[in-house]
């Protein structure tokens, strides 16, 4: 299944930049921008919400990310004109814009289907707020010890490593979405300092910089080549 993101903002220059942003870490998700009202100004455009999930049609699914209360009413007049075949297959997000925006990529990126691209984005509202102490702990700062054994899934069946990062911007955006579609092409379960490795925005909350500890573990048929591919890929600097 390939699902496509249309961000739905009243201002053009955050709908491209949303979009901008995403292709960064998603290269191969369609997405489609529908900012500001048709002569340019701010406000949201019912032609160019229903041009951009008509560009996005050729997908199995469609998801729409809005950054306020009346671009998801002039989103459910565009979708009221759809046909009964579109109009099935597009489904609108609350999630946070940018952040939303983002999260839902890499899912579809990574492969997910519409249901795990939906709670994908919906995972920004919360994710700060469930994720932001893990940055505060010693194995998220440049030498820290590595998280014990209980906050990770490795056990007897399942294989580990700890590694230091050494790419000069840590842990950012772009090396924690190759992380998470890495992490997500394995048949494991893999987290990284306690958090799950195929979350973006748990993984970015971690803040980890230059020199912070890295402890990968994993458990499933494919842990022991998760936990090598991810360890390499953390050790090679993320190719920057």
């Amino acid at each position: 299944m390939t699902v496509g993101v249309l961000v739905v903002s009243h201002s053009a220059a955050v709908a491209q930049g949303t979009v901008d942003i995403a292709r960064q870490m998603a290269g191969d998700v369609h997405l489609a921008a529908a900012g500001g009202t048709d002569d340019g100004g701010i406000g949201t455009s019912f032609e160019a919400i229903t041009a951009g999930i008509e560009e996005l049609a050729g997908d199995d699914a469609v998801v729409v990310l809005c950054d306020l209360g009346s671009a998801y009413l002039t989103t459910d007049t565009a979708l009221d004109f759809l046909d009964d075949d579109l109009r099935s297959r597009v489904h609108v997000s609350d999630a946070p814009l940018v952040e939303g925006t983002v999260a839902a990529a890499v899912a579809a990126q990574t492969g997910g289907d519409v249901s795990a691209v939906l709670a994908a984005a919906a995972s920004a509202a919360g994710s700060a707020a469930e994720h932001g102490a893990a940055a505060d702990t010693p194995a998220s700062q440049p030498g820290g010890p590595a998280l014990d054994a209980d906050a990770g899934p490795a056990d007897e069946s399942g294989a580990s490593a700890t590694v230091e990062l050494v790419n000069a911007s840590g842990l950012h955006a772009r090396p924690a979405a190759e992380f998470v579609k890495t992490a997500a092409r394995f048949d494991a379960a893999v987290r990284v300092n306690g958090v799950d490795a195929t979350s973006l925005l748990a993984i970015m909350a971690l803040a980890l910089p230059k020199g912070a500890t890295v402890t990968i573990g994993a458990t499933g048929p494919d842990a022991e080549d998760a936990v090598e591919a991810l360890a390499a890929l953390v050790r090679s600097g993320f190719g920057e």
